[in-house]
């Protein structure tokens, strides 16, 4: 059994996917075999929100609504930038690109603290897209860590590659988080933007 409605359950008629990606996000979604993988999310989440108001300021209670969605950008923004000094700019920008890219790491961090921090209360269909949502992130610091170290030892090219490689996955990523926070509502928000205006 499924967390998705079947169609019988759901008060519309199904429509066809207007997105030849909408299949494979759905198979995503009713995946069991990842059902493992979020059993280890749920330890990694529970652990960072066992404090209360770690787990406010992590959800964005203070802000009035989730933090992660923006804080993502920080080292998106950052690793983005780096690829696109290292076509454009080329060995003029060797020592702004290797900043951007440790500057993205570094941020990558509250990040992911927050991302965890948002997956604590998600229903068992929407952990599936994030645990793989995370991975993808995960690899991607990783390559990108990796394209630090390269850079920093003068092998550039090495470290364009990994650069590219990471901004690749972090893409990926991007597309699953996008599909959680806007096709499937999830996400910390204060109380009071449910109320209905009379």
């Amino acid at each position: 059994m499924t967390d998705r409605p079947t169609p019988t359950s759901l008060p519309r008629q199904w429509t066809a996917p207007e997105s030849p990606l909408t299949p494979a996000v759905l198979a995503l979604e009713d995946a069991t075999a990842l059902d493992a993988a979020t059993r280890l999310g749920d330890g990694i989440s529970g652990t960072i929100t066992a404090n209360d108001g770690v787990t406010g300021l992590l959800t964005g209670r203070w802000l009035g609504h989730a933090l992660h969605p923006l804080v993502v950008d920080l080292p998106m923004g950052s690793w983005m930038s780096a690829v696109a000094l290292d076509v454009l700019a080329g060995d003029d920008s060797r020592d702004a690109a290797r900043l951007l890219t440790g500057l993205g790491v570094v941020t990558a961090v509250p990040s992911a603290l927050s991302g965890w921090a948002e997956y604590a209360d998600l229903p068992q269909r929407d952990k599936r897209v994030g645990v793989v949502h995370a991975a993808a992130n995960g690899g991607a610091v990783v390559l990108q860590v990796a394209s630090w170290l390269a850079r920093r030892a003068g092998r550039d090219g090495l470290g364009r590659v990994l650069g590219l490689g990471g901004v690749a996955l972090v893409g990926a990523g991007g597309f699953l988080g996008g599909h959680l926070t806007v096709a499937r509502k999830v996400g910390s928000r204060d109380a009071a933007f449910t109320d209905t205006p009379a």
